[in-house]
This record gives C-alpha cells, structure tokens and sequence, in this order.
C-alpha cells in the first residue's frame, strides 16, 4: 500500500473542500448555523492531514521492522523513526530529490525502497558506497580490500527461538553489533538476476561486488538470516527513504524505547 500517495489524495480532496468553505460557502452562512457535514467531516480535516504530510514526507516517518534480519540492532516489532531529511530533501509520492544535504555513509543504517518491488520499504545497514569493492568471503566483510574488523563478545541468544548465535562488536563508521550462525553456508543459495549483476562474482566462500555509481550494497546485521545485496543487488540513490535513528516504541518490551546500537 503506498501510504504516501493516499494521503497525497487525501490532502488534494480535504485541501480543496476547505478553500470552497473558506473562499465562498463560509461568507454565505449565517454566523449561527451549524456547519454542513461535507465541512464537519470533509474540509476540517484539511490542517491536520497537511501537518501530517508535511512531517511524514519531509521531516520524519515511522516504520515498524517486520523482521529479523537487523537484530541486534533492531528487533521484530521496534517502532523506528526515519530521518527523511539526512540524505536530501525529496518531493513526496515520485521521491525525486530537489536538494541535495548528505550522503550516506557506511554504518549508517537505512530505509529504501526494495529494488525487486519499490512498494515495499526494507532496512539495512550500508556497507558499500558508489565505487567500493565488497567481499564477503568465509563470512568475513573486506572493503576495497580492507578487512572491517570485528570482535568476538558473548553469544546471543534469540528469546523466542531459543538459541544461539555467535556475535561480534564490528566497526564501520559506527559501532554496531552483528550476528553469524555457525551452521550456515557461506555462499548465496538464492542470488538473483539484477541490474549490474555483471560487478559480482559468486563463489563457495560468498560474494565480490563493485558496487556501481549511485547505488549502495547493503547487508543485515543478522548476517545469515538475512536476504539483502548479496542475493537481490544493490540499492540506486533514488530508492532511498532515510535514515533510522530512534527506537520510539516496542510493546513487547518498554527497556527498547530509545535504543539503537
């Protein structure tokens, strides 16, 4: 469902209720009469829609993570709020960028439109920028062939399936926690054919990429359980939807209200 572009609707349809109120109907009513119910139900809703659609296309978005393919960092059922500013500002409903702020950065992590179905929103963390080279080989990430850099800490146990993975503290612009299963292969079982696959080469250990001008390579931090670049490609610049900063609300657990690590 593109919310975006209902509530775009929305906005025209109550936007253009409230100027025929104000412009011409209003002056004609009695100052005592009661207001009809295309007013009561139609045009005063037209500032409170606006303020929304303001904030939601240019400020902040909630999003709610529909899995776990960011734990640690993000659990099943954490309220995020996106920073729709951070990366540019863009016009609501065809996201074209009209100005430019910043560029995103490894580590950061970020909400863009799924390139296989731009009518879904996923999130990821940001490994490789516009040029880099990604290998993800024997489960261990190398940019531009610099190996990034983790250390071991103690396991983590996922509470609803009840069990473990291994976790490590890694450091890539930011600190952050990742995941790896033991058990899991290192090569991409279900790699797709996507734009530029031609800049990657699939082998027993996993993944190369050189990731294309104005797009990004993109990984979970959930590494083994997680379907993100290295199987669907990556992501171009106007796919992208913000950046997540803020846990506001779990209801399975208050203690995540402000977190992201």
């Amino acid at each position: 469902m593109n919310f975006a572009l209902i509530l775009f609707v929305l906005l025209v349809f109550t936007g253009a209720l409230y100027a025929v109120d104000v412009l011409k109907c209003r002056k004609l009513r009695a100052k005592d009469a009661k207001e009809p119910l295309w007013v009561e139900w139609g045009a005063s809703f037209f500032p409170v829609i606006l303020i929304v659609f303001v904030l939601r296309s240019f400020l902040f978005e909630p999003f709610k993570i529909p899995s776990g393919s960011m734990i640690p960092t993000l659990l099943v059922g954490d309220f995020i709020l996106v920073n729709k500013f951070t990366y540019g500002i863009r016009l609501p409903v065809i996201n074209k960028k009209i100005i430019d702020i910043n560029l995103p950065q490894r580590g950061d992590v970020m909400v863009f439109r799924y390139p296989e179905d731009p009518s879904l929103d996923y999130i990821k963390r940001v490994v490789g920028l516009p040029g880099d080279t990604v290998a993800y080989q024997n489960k261990r990430l190398t940019i531009n062939g610099q190996v990034v850099e983790v250390s071991k800490v103690a396991d983590y146990l996922h509470p609803e399936r009840l069990y473990y993975s291994e976790q490590y503290q890694a450091k890539m612009g930011v600190e952050h926690r990742l995941l790896n299963d033991t058990d899991a292969p290192a090569f991409v079982p279900d790699a797709a054919r996507f734009p530029y696959r031609e800049n990657c080469t699939y082998n027993a250990a996993g993944v190369i990429c050189k990731v294309p001008t104005g797009h990004y390579f993109m990984m979970g931090d959930n590494r083994d359980n997680s379907r993100d670049s290295r199987a669907w490609g990556f992501v171009p610049e106007q796919n992208i939807v913000g950046k997540a900063f803020f846990v506001w609300l779990n209801l399975s657990d208050l203690s995540r209200i402000g977190s992201f690590k």
